[in-house]
């Protein structure tokens, strides 16, 4: 065999056991929320509540067509069948590897085993259905995917075991438990009580919204912070226009371009310089 299975791959993982309450817990009371039922995709439209439980009766089903009658009765049949029309092939090499069809998880009938039961041999030829004992019910059944919310059929002695499975544990486990009795804010807030001790609200109703502004883009915002401020930008445009008169030299350019073209008139009023700048050398090439 290629590339077979090795004897130190890491299989399991260990997780704190208060983690683990917690999720099985936690997975055991979103299974009776209808919302998180219905989102996970459970057809439970006919079912008359949840959690569903049946009477210690349905232990001693041991035939399939006699758990379809149960099923039916509390209206479950049609998760049943959602699940028998979801079987299909496995796409790519699975279908090799021992699991060549898939199929939609459906109701997880959960059941006391210390009485006579045989309820899941019944349930173990329908497509979807799972059948578990309440001692040992796991994440893996509660919440396959790991998403929440599975529908779950509890008999009446399985449903009652659950309190001395959770609450009488000899390590002093507790139950997770929210820390509001009532969680609806909006009726707390709005409540007499609530509202005769709270302060009034401010009318705001001619007051328009305070913008902060920016004191280096602000001269207002500036000022308010700083009185000095408005005195420093004073003496600043007063330094700037006396600099500005100390520079002023267009009368110094207007009698310097008056003696400038005073000075080309005079020189145009002579004689004609001469052609060269050096005559000399001129008369010595004609002597030679």
């Amino acid at each position: 065999m290629f590339n077979p299975s090795k004897v130190w791959r890491r299989w399991h993982r260990k997780v704190n056991k208060n983690q683990a309450r917690y999720a099985v817990a936690s997975a055991l009371a979103a299974s009776a929320i209808p919302a998180l039922v219905m989102a996970r995709g459970h057809a439970i439209d006919e079912v008359p509540e949840l959690p569903l439980v049946v009477g210690n009766g349905a232990q001693g089903i041991a035939k399939t067509q006699d758990a379809l009658a149960l099923f039916a009765k509390f209206g479950a049949d049609a998760d049943v069948d959602r699940c028998t029309a979801s079987k299909k092939l496995r796409p790519g090499r699975g279908k090799m590897r021992g699991r060549r069809h898939v199929i939609k998880r459906g109701p997880l009938v959960i059941y006391d085993e210390t009485e006579s039961s045989s309820i899941a041999l019944a349930v173990r030829n329908l497509g979807g259905v799972d059948a578990s004992p309440v001692t040992s019910l796991n994440l893996l059944q509660l919440a396959p995917g790991g998403h929440i919310g599975r529908f779950c059929i509890f008999t009446q002695g399985a449903f009652k075991k659950l309190d001395t499975i959770y609450s009488e544990m000899k390590s002093g486990y507790t139950l997770p438990h929210s820390g509001m009795t009532n969680p609806d804010i909006a009726r707390i807030i709005n409540s007499d009580e609530v509202q005769a001790a709270v302060r009034p609200a401010f009318d705001t109703s001619g007051e328009g919204k305070i913008v902060k502004k920016n004191p280096y883009k602000s001269k207002d915002a500036m000022d308010a912070l700083n009185p000095y401020a408005k005195v420093a930008r004073d003496m600043e445009e007063r330094a700037k226009k006396s600099r500005a008169k100390a520079k002023d030299t267009s009368k110094f350019r207007a009698a310097s371009q008056a003696f400038f073209e005073k000075m080309s008139a005079d020189y145009l009023e002579d004689e004609e310089p001469p052609s060269s700048a050096f005559p000399e050398e001129e008369e010595e090439d004609d002597e030679e």
